[in-house]
């Protein structure tokens, strides 16, 4: 039976004639989930979301009601609510379909968490680029406020809470929570060390804060919905609800599908709904969750043995599009951002692209990523343009092996993952790459002064 689509967040959007208004909302079923959570107890709402076993849908996965409940609620001070759509991902475009073409679902999302974690202020920390779609945050914010669903007294409940959009400047680190954070308030966005700034302890204005990812916020509205127990039995145990798969690259078909949890494999993501390579080319290689999962090599076998215990010997093709599968072959699903890349691509300019990227967007906090990641830009550099030398292949790997690990947050892993990855799989490609440029056969990239 072949793989299909399964639109759950994506439902109403893909819709004709479905629009962002509140009234439209409301037609599809809009809302409800929210009067139902707060006829229930919040700590009711927190259970619920626990059972469905859902995972955050931000990059790391981790699971939303074990987040919850390590909020510290005996604290004496307020709680808050962050939103992180600040999606900078390379590769990563689901949660602005989200904001741009359903806001009402993840403001859903949101007046549940809110009432569930008891926060009285919540605030959507929005990509700086994102212009547009910020202003229909606000409006659509206004629009539920009118109608009772957040401010004062939600629904009758005697509950409040104001939802607030806060754009960000466009800067990459402040996707990590801690860094974002910082930003909120008002600094500089340095990630900052845990502990002991775990947010849930000490978050915003140093209260206890559950930030979770505008996509997620989305899913929790159908957790309600549906109810946890059933919303658990959509994907697989230990994955539930779907995933959305942002494909782009060297494919016929790039795009938004979005598919049950372990119920498709990458091959019928690249082959069925993307359509497969190009005319006359063949898949080289994938990075599969965002650009700062490790890139996987087609021709490569995977094998191990699952959380559950089941032994796998899978093709690239085979492995299942669920977070532990992907993880047991050791990347990530990450964001879902999957970038195809097929046999007309170099992978030492690929690996240039991601480093370049990395040195741009470092915060500078942490010694070993500030020089680390202009380091494997420069040296990357140095191949493309010509100059490079075989001993540059293992230093980029050296380079990476001092970063990873050593940083205050995972934006040392982002720099490094792509290295370690590429580099062993690729290594005589890397290394024909150097040779053919110093005999003139490969047209160098132009050095910039």
């Amino acid at each position: 039976m072949p793989a299909v689509e399964r639109p759950l967040i994506y439902a109403n959007l893909r819709k004709p004639g479905y629009t962002v208004d509140i009234d439209c909302y409301l037609k599809n079923g809009g809302y409800e989930a929210l009067k139902k959570a707060v006829a229930m107890k919040p700590e009711e709402v927190c259970k619920e979301v626990e059972v469905s076993g859902l995972r955050g849908r931000g990059g790391a996965g981790f699971p939303t009601g074990m987040k919850w409940k390590f909020l510290d609620r005996k604290s004496g001070k307020p709680c808050y609510l962050v939103v992180n759509a600040d999606e900078s991902e390379p590769g990563t475009y689901k949660d602005r379909q989200i904001i741009y073409k359903d806001p009402h679902q993840m403001l859903e999302g949101i007046a549940i968490t809110a009432w569930a974690i008891q926060a009285k202020q919540a605030f959507i920390y929005i990509r700086g680029e994102f212009q547009h779609g910020a202003k229909i945050l606000e409006n659509a914010i206004a629009e539920a406020k009118a109608k009772g669903f957040l401010g004062n007294n939600i629904l009758g409940s005697g509950y409040s809470c104001e939802v607030v959009v806060h754009r960000g400047g466009g800067c990459y680190v402040c996707g990590e929570e801690t860094g974002l954070i910082e930003s909120l308030e008002g600094k500089r966005g340095y990630p900052r060390i845990k502990p002991p700034y775990f947010p849930a302890v000490l978050g915003l204005y140093n209260c206890p804060t559950i930030v979770n990812n505008a996509e997620t916020m989305a899913q929790v509205k159908h957790v309600l919905a549906f109810g946890g127990a059933e919303f658990a039995k959509i994907g697989i145990p230990g994955d539930s609800g779907t995933h959305i798969w942002g494909v782009s690259g060297l494919v016929k078909r790039p795009g938004l599908y979005e598919i049950e949890a372990g119920k498709a494999t990458f091959g019928e993501l690249l082959y069925d709904f993307c359509g497969g390579p190009l005319d006359g080319r063949k898949f080289k290689a994938i990075i599969p969750g965002g650009s700062s999962t490790k890139i996987l090599k087609f021709g490569e076998r995977f094998k191990g043995k699952l959380p559950n215990g089941q032994e796998f010997d899978w093709a690239l093709e085979d492995i299942p599009l669920d977070s532990n599968s992907i993880a047991a072959c050791g990347t990530g699903l990450g964001t879902g951002g999957t970038i195809v890349i097929d046999d007309s691509v170099e992978m030492i300019q690929a690996l240039s692209n991601l480093n370049a990227f990395y040195a741009h967007e470092t915060c500078g906090q942490c010694t070993p990523c500030r020089e680390g990641s202009l380091w494997l830009s420069r040296v990357s550099k140095r191949i493309t343009t010509g100059g490079g030398l075989e001993s540059d292949v293992p230093l980029l790997l050296d380079i990476a092996n001092q970063v990873a690990g050593r940083t205050i947050c995972a934006h040392g892993e982002a720099v490094a993952w792509p290295v370690q990855s590429a580099v062993p799989k690729f290594k005589d490609e890397y290394l024909d790459s150097i040779r053919r440029r110093q005999k003139g056969e490969v047209l160098s990239d132009l050095k910039l002064i």
